[in-house]
């Protein structure tokens, strides 16, 4: 799919299409996926694991 075809879908299309991609990938290749998102998601102030996000 080109970003053309992208950017005329609606954006529950592109989240459907992003989980089967997800759930079509070897178990080990979605684990990996899962610690990506999840180290992405403790940002730059969470580096150790559960470690509490810097007020703001």
């Amino acid at each position: 799919m080109d970003t053309k075809e992208a950017d005329q879908l609606p954006e529950e299309a592109l989240g459907l299409r992003l989980v089967r991609a997800f759930l079509t990938l070897p178990p080990e290749k979605r684990q990996h996926v899962l610690e990506i998102v999840e180290e992405m998601s403790r940002g730059p102030d969470r580096r150790e694991e559960g470690a509490e996000a810097a007020p703001r």
